[in-house]
């Protein structure tokens, strides 16, 4: 059975690339949405194996919809990545003590997206 990611990001053509990368790995089954807002219902219905979020978005940021997660019970337990191009080291212990499981820099390589996520979720 594949694993469900879940990639949020308000930037539709970070989103149509980051999908396109991690489809070619056979065993994930991926679905994306742009919104804080929308990853919280996607992510209680279709309860995915992993979430890549982006962690500034208008409206919702990632921090924002991170905690949110960990606030439903039926999505405490879904690991969290943040991709973010804030990654100096003050901001990557903030995103880390919200319970991120990593944290991805924007912008990532689309060839090396798949491996990574995969090697997160050996973790």
């Amino acid at each position: 059975m594949p694993t469900r990611i879940l990639y949020v990001d308000d930037e539709a053509d970070l989103r149509e690339v980051a999908v396109m990368s991690l489809e070619l790995d056979p065993d994930f089954e991926v679905r994306e949405c742009g919104s804080g807002e929308a990853a919280l219902a996607v992510a209680r219905e279709w309860q995915p194996g992993l979430i890549l979020l982006d962690m500034m978005m208008p409206g919702m940021d990632g921090p924002a919809t991170r905690r949110a997660l960990a606030n439903q019970p039926e999505t405490a337990a879904i690991p969290v990545v943040f991709i973010t191009a804030r990654t100096q080291a003050q901001d990557v212990e903030g995103l880390m003590a919200l319970g991120a499981r990593a944290v991805i820099a924007k912008p990532f390589d689309p060839m090396a997206l798949a491996g990574q996520v995969r090697g997160l979720l050996s973790v």
